[in-house]
């Protein structure tokens, strides 16, 4: 933390096959799959061009292609899959996994009923349901972009890389930017459904308002329309692109870039750019995505953006996936106040991992920030390293797919009662021959495709976090958080009081 100055082993197997053997006997009677073809994501011929991308027909139009594939002749050979192969004694997982239980612990004492997934369908994009193995998926409407595949496709890459280590399940997933089940239609005086337990609905964020069940988001296998690779290709990139400029030499104010109609914070964010009326403290860039994919992303490229000792990260909607990429430039990171979080980001520490700023002082607290950093400039350094090497040691791909394992392990253990495929779902293709996907989105099912099973186990879950451990958690935050404002305080009246 920084301040401001054979033998009874020999029996396991056995005990193991004839689990599974018997657990394939109970459930088969459950489910005629002669009623199931087998698809690559979709079968329907006859489906509009956006959806035709599961059946392997996908190719978007050429106004938001992000660029053209390249030619065989001129296209560098494509990047290894990844390989998790180092065989190691399991470790346990970081400690934002403890989170899944508290994330499912709305229905810990009534479980997961199949009247809960069928409350609101309208709450989610699309049904999955993983059976003996296989992923199937029920969409119930169109996504935005291809979230929903590249979600489907990680899915699948699970499946792949844990054989046999996905219990059964159905649930209910939604691809938006908004969270959906609200605690205030289920909880308090003026519930709607007081009596009713909120259905549980996967997303790629949440909040303290809400009951959304956190995942990871569909970037960590590329982000086809922006032209984003998939996360551990991305990260290398940026990791080369901090090599550039030693922290020192890198320009001493902080950076952002991003669309501003998006969030009211970012709007305001503008008004902390250099002008007449502010010193050149903030560099706040305006962005249009269509007319970067004009210019192929030309001045969009994440490795080059890592020229500045300070990034700020700034809320959309809600939650971003722009987060990750500004925590992996080793700048120090500045969050302005986020209401949203995704799977890892509660694990994340003021003052250790990024620098807070409040929404309604920006401005100033930007200033500050910058000024205590080019005055404190090891301890500065400092923050932004231990952002990157958070990314780096914990949310690598392995424990990606490590947590997804859990969180879906943990839910299964909830249902009560046993998975269904729906009439008319389709499986999902876990090889990219089988999608037939074009372009960039063809490139990155590649590059981010797991090749073989994992020879390693996957880090054994750490226990819930009990009442006196979650307060110290806010309490430590807070009063970390309150320690910068009050040094910001100090700083202003400083100002006055020398004007």
């Amino acid at each position: 933390m920084l301040s401001f100055g054979f033998g009874r082993s020999a029996l396991v197997p056995v005990l193991i096959a004839f689990l599974f053997v018997s657990a394939t006997f109970l459930f088969n009677w459950r489910l005629d799959l002669s009623k199931i073809t087998s698809f690559s994501f979709l079968t329907n011929q006859n489906a509009s061009p956006r959806r035709d991308c599961f059946n392997g027909n996908f190719s978007p139009p050429a106004s938001s292609s992000p660029s053209p594939s390249p030619s065989p002749s001129t296209s560098p050979p494509p990047p290894p899959p990844p390989s998790w192969n180092s065989s190691r004694s399991s470790l346990t997982c970081p400690e934002y996994f403890r989170w899944i239980h508290e994330d499912l612990k709305p229905w810990k004492r009534t479980g997961i009923t199949r009247n809960m997934l069928e409350f609101d369908k309208s709450l989610a994009d699309f049904k999955l349901v993983i059976y003996k193995g296989k992923a199937y998926v029920e969409t119930y409407r169109r996504s935005f972009q291809t979230r929903d595949v590249f979600t489907l496709w990680g899915i699948s890459q699970l499946l792949k890389m844990y054989p046999g280590q996905v219990p059964d399940l159905e649930l209910l997933f939604h691809c938006g930017d908004l969270s959906k089940v609200h605690k205030r239609d289920f909880l308090g005086s003026h519930a709607s459904m007081p009596s009713v337990v909120p259905p549980p609905v996967f997303h790629y964020c949440g909040d303290d308002s809400t009951f959304d069940i956190v995942f990871p988001d569909w970037s960590f296998w590329g982000w086809g329309e922006l032209s984003i690779r998939p996360w551990e290709r991305v990260l290398k990139d940026i990791e080369e692109g901090n090599k550039k400029i030693k922290w020192k030499d890198r320009i001493p104010y902080a950076f952002w870039k991003g669309n501003p109609t998006t969030s009211r914070v970012r709007g305001n964010l503008l008004k902390c750019n250099a002008s007449h009326q502010h010193e050149s403290y903030a560099h706040v860039y305006s962005l249009s995505w269509d007319k970067e994919i004009q210019q192929n992303f030309r001045n969009t490229k994440l490795e080059n953006q890592c020229t500045y000792r300070y990034k700020i990260y700034a809320e959309g909607r809600s939650w971003s996936v722009s987060e990750k990429y500004i925590l992996a430039c080793d700048s120090m990171t500045m969050f302005i106040e986020p209401k949203n979080y995704d799977f890892y980001t509660r694990s994340l520490v003021p003052l250790q991992h990024y620098w807070p700023i409040r929404p309604n002082h920006m401005c100033k607290d930007i200033k500050f920030a910058v000024n205590w950093g080019n005055s404190h400039p090891k301890q500065a350094q400092k923050i932004g390293k231990e952002g990157l090497k958070f990314l780096q040691e914990e949310v690598k791909m392995k424990y990606v797919y490590d947590y997804m394992l859990h969180v879906l392990r943990e839910y299964a253990s909830l249902m009560r009662f046993k998975p269904v495929i729906p009439v008319g779902a389709v499986e999902i293709c876990s090889e990219v021959k089988d999608c037939h996907m074009e372009g960039v989105w063809k490139e990155f099912l590649n590059e981010s495709r797991v090749e073989s099973p994992s020879t390693e186990s996957p880090c054994e879950l750490p226990p819930p976090y009990d009442s006196q451990h979650l307060q110290h958690i806010a309490d430590r935050n807070n009063g970390l958080i309150r320690r910068v404002q009050s040094k910001g305080r100090e700083h202003w009246l400083d100002v006055c009081l020398e004007s």
